[in-house]
């Protein structure tokens, strides 16, 4: 497939995880991409890699203008930077709360707010932002992480109402449980972790994780110009989570 030729592309986080697959499959469908990340040294051709904190804006508005300048215009903004947090109201101190609200909500703000005077001009403007299951369907210990996907989910709608006669659409993908660096990252600190991943398993009803990949092939999805008419849209990848309620499995 080749409908991003021609176009170019911006992916926050997209050094591993969802934001790595999501950036390759750009690359592989004809689309120029650079990567935003707080460490892009995994990066690798045919990918562009920049260096930036999604927390410091004038960081933000560097590395947002020096890969345009490199790609020669912007089309597709990915906004995937982000971070998880652990616990219920209790758990984490006001520090956490602001630190993890400013990666990722005001992440999101600083990005597109660098990247739109770009997105403008393009013919094809698509923003997609990495959300979560967690901003429709109350998990267990997750009441930061879930605010701030809340967060998100409002704010993709709020901006493209904002955006929409501009020609700008703006959609974001809800994940459920993926199998990425920060994932194994938890399971590796629980007390046991086969058990705590079967039990992330469980809770979704193909029985497994999310892959990195199927999540890119829906960011892929809302960013193509082949999806001109979908703005406004929450798409979740969650192996049905939020929608399915299966019976019990009965011997």
């Amino acid at each position: 497939m080749s409908e991003f030729a021609g176009l170019k592309a911006l992916v926050t986080g997209g050094a591993s995880g969802i934001g790595r697959a999501t950036a390759h499959l750009l690359a592989a469908r004809g689309a120029r991409v650079a990567v935003l990340d707080l460490d892009p040294a995994p990066v690798d051709e045919p990918l562009l890699a920049y260096r930036a904190d999604v927390t410091d804006d004038a960081g933000v508005r560097e590395a947002v203008a020096a890969a345009v300048a490199d790609l020669d215009g912007l089309d597709v903004l990915v906004n995937n930077a982000g971070i998880g947090a652990r616990g219920t109201v209790e758990d984490n101190d006001d520090a956490e709360w602001h630190h993890v609200w400013d990666v990722n909500v005001v992440g999101i703000v600083r990005t597109t707010r660098a990247a739109l005077p770009h997105l403008r001009a393009s013919r094809y403007a698509a923003i997609v932002n990495t959300c979560s299951i967690a901003a429709t369907a109350g998990l267990p210990q997750r009441a930061l992480y879930s605010a701030t996907k809340g967060a998100v989910q409002a704010l993709t709608l709020a901006m493209a109402a904002d955006h929409v006669r501009e020609g700008i659409r703006v959609n974001c993908v809800n994940p459920g449980t993926a199998d990425t660096p920060w994932i194994g990252r938890l399971l590796a600190q629980a007390p046991d972790p086969a058990a705590e991943r079967a039990a992330l398993e469980a809770r979704q009803p193909t029985g497994r994780l999310v892959s990195a990949d199927e999540v890119a092939g829906a960011i892929a999805y809302l960013a193509s110009p082949l999806s001109g008419a979908t703005t406004g849209t929450a798409l979740a990848v969650d192996g049905g989570m939020q929608g399915l309620r299966l019976r019990p499995v009965t011997a």
